[in-house]
């Protein structure tokens, strides 16, 4: 078995070295070993012999070889015609090269004979290039200069036309000028500056001139009654602002129209009133003066406020001319002075009564201090115009009461039997109350109404205390002070509820409370004379300080005293039945109830100081404190 496997191998290894050595052995593994897949190729070669076999039969294949042959001969032939003909055509194209390159060769000879001709030519026109640069950026400076330096036809067109934006555009455009050409002058081009600088001065100086002959004219047709001020003329006035005279006279011939216009409209309100009847005349009042003075004034006011408003709009983009405004609405407001003092003054002369004329005294205050706020102090005749009327009216004011005052003095009659204050007083009173709520309802600090009515009070009270003291000079004691207490209280009651210096009524009261200190004494001396206290307790304060008995006094007896004493509790009893009479003559109950108060007090003390010296120690022997049925304190707690 070994044997035979030995063999086996050996015959198989003789096999494969016979085979190593067979070259289409080699080819055919080759072939096998070769994975056609991957050999593209090899797969293209194979296509393209499947297009060339077109059947695998044996005679195919041995030709295939001569057909592979005569297809390559024909391919051959054909790139060779092929080449023929691209030979003719590079043959032709070098003829052309050739001849184009020749005819390349004359132009170049051509031409650089022509440069040797046209050198100089060349080098003129590079130089005028040149030069043409040069003028072109001459050309565009000068341009500049020209733009910067002139006035466009445009412009100076505006300059000669009427005032339009385009006409202060173009001034305003001289102005710059005129202020850049500053620059040249300090330059080294003086001449060109100051050619220019003339020019320019010529152009504003034609401008400013018709500019203000159209101002001048624009203001002197503002003669409406509420004229609307436009915003060209609020321009010119301030170009004009450079040229005080200009300025100045254009200002001066729109307060002459406005003025005209004032005082029209302040006729026609006076006369004809407004339009279609309403409101209606101001005249129509004049049986009212109050209302009549006071719609005068009011419509002025409001004219001069509108006036005042239309002013400021007219300056307002030319600040700094306050005091020219302030002129100038002085002298519009300055046509209506006349017509408003004639009529104001007629209303004073006819004294329509001291009422009144305090009213309209104030009122012309008021004004005087409203549109003097508003004009300021430079529309002196206006001021000084109502500062006269006023001035006037409170003389005429101070006359009148003057008279009533004279009258009050030259009427003194005897106090009616009631001591209530006269009739005349009560009228006074009337008319002082009527003052004050006049007073109160005006428009001025504290003070100064204080100060402005201490005066009036002075013509008035002072006159009516007088007449009321010269009425009371011929009563007796206590009626004199009833009545003077009934006066006084009525005079202070009519001045509380107002703004009257304290000092005023501070002094009333004293002379009210001295009255009745007066009244108190009197009721309390009545009350003990009646009670029968009267003779004991005077004649004790007459002997005050004296040691003696009381016993002695033949006027202190037991007897005496007791029915005193007795008379003194009657009163007790019922005091409110014992009193003076003119007490109760007193007009205030408070006041009356004061004195009463005041009274028993007064008594209770004499009544202690009666009680004190007869019970005293050193009157034991006289057996007065016997009679003497109540002390001093339930004597006060009865009456008080």
């Amino acid at each position: 078995m070994a044997d035979t496997k030995s063999e086996s191998v050996a015959v198989d290894a003789g096999s494969n070295s016979s085979q190593a050595s067979n070259p289409l052995s080699r080819k055919i593994s080759k072939i096998l070993d070769t994975r056609l897949d991957n050999d593209k190729e090899l797969l293209e070669s194979l296509r393209s012999l499947s297009s060339i076999l077109p059947e695998n039969s044996l005679r195919a294949r041995r030709d295939l070889r001569g057909d592979i042959e005569r297809r390559h001969l024909a391919i051959g032939e054909d790139f060779l015609r092929l080449f023929c003909d691209v030979k003719d055509a590079l043959e032709d194209v070098t003829t052309d090269v050739e001849a184009m390159n020749k005819a390349c060769q004359d132009m170049s000879n051509c031409l650089k004979a022509t440069k040797e001709e046209t050198q100089g030519l060349i080098s003129k026109t590079t130089k005028l290039q040149a030069e043409g640069r040069m003028l072109a950026v001459q050309a565009q400076v000068a341009a500049a200069f020209l733009a910067k330096f002139q006035l466009q036809p445009k412009e100076e067109q505006a300059l000669r036309e009427p005032v339009t934006q385009e006409f202060f555009d173009a001034l305003d455009r001289v102005k710059a000028i005129h202020d850049d050409v500053k620059i040249l002058l300090r330059s080294n081009q003086q001449t060109a500056g100051l050619e220019i600088m003339e020019q320019m001065a010529l152009h504003e100086e034609a401008a400013y001139e018709r500019l203000y002959r159209w101002a001048q004219s624009d203001c002197r047709g503002l003669t409406r009654d509420s004229c609307d001020v436009s915003p060209i003329l609020i321009r010119a006035l301030a170009c004009l602002q450079p040229r005080p005279v200009l300025f100045k006279y254009v200002i001066d011939e729109y307060g002459a129209a406005r003025r005209s216009a004032v005082v029209r409209c302040f006729i026609e309100a006076l006369t004809r009133g407004g339009a279609s009847g309403t409101p209606r005349p101001i005249e129509m009042h004049c049986h009212d003066p109050l209302r009549y003075v006071g719609d005068m004034l009011a419509w002025l006011h409001q004219a001069i406020a509108t006036e005042h408003e239309q002013l400021e709009a007219l300056l307002s983009a030319a600040p700094g001319n306050e005091t020219m405004s302030q002129e100038v609405l002085g002298h519009i407001t300055e046509g209506v002075c006349r017509p408003l003092k004639v009529r104001i003054e007629q209303v004073l002369v006819a004294q329509p009564g001291a009422v009144l004329l305090f009213r309209l005294s104030n009122v012309l205050k008021f004004y005087q201090q409203t549109i003097g706020g508003i004009v300021g102090d430079q529309a002196a005749d206006l001021l000084v115009t109502l500062a006269e009327m006023e001035h006037l009216g409170r003389q005429v004011f101070l006359s009148t009461l003057a008279q009533h005052a004279g009258s009050m003095l030259d009427k003194v009659d005897t106090p009616s039997a009631d001591l209530s204050p006269p009739a005349l007083l009560n009228q006074t009173l009337t008319l002082l109350r009527e003052l004050l709520t006049s007073q109160d309802a005006w428009v001025v600090p504290l003070d100064d109404r204080q100060a402005h009515f201490s005066q009036v009070l002075s013509c008035v009270l002072d006159p009516l205390l007088q007449m009321v003291s010269l009425e009371a000079g011929e009563l007796q004691r206590p009626a004199m002070a009833t009545f003077l207490v009934n006066c006084l209280h009525r005079v202070h009651g009519a001045l509380t509820p107002h703004e009257v210096s304290d000092e005023r009524l501070d002094n009333l009261q004293l002379q009210i409370d001295a009255h009745l200190d007066t009244l108190v004494s009197e009721n309390a001396s009545f009350v003990l004379s009646s009670a029968g206290l009267g003779s004991i307790y005077a004649f004790l304060q007459q002997r005050k300080g004296s040691q003696a008995p009381l016993s002695e006094e033949p006027t202190l007896d037991v007897s005496s005293v007791k029915t005193a004493m007795m008379q003194f509790d009657r009163y007790l009893s019922s005091p409110d039945h014992l009193i003076l009479p003119q007490l109760d003559l007193l007009l205030s109950a408070t006041l009356r109830e004061k004195v009463k108060k005041r009274s028993a007090e007064v008594i209770c003390d004499a009544y202690e100081d009666v009680y004190t010296a007869l019970t005293a120690p050193a009157q034991a022997d006289g057996n007065l404190a016997a009679v003497i049925p109540r002390t001093s304190a339930q004597v006060r707690g009865l009456l008080l």
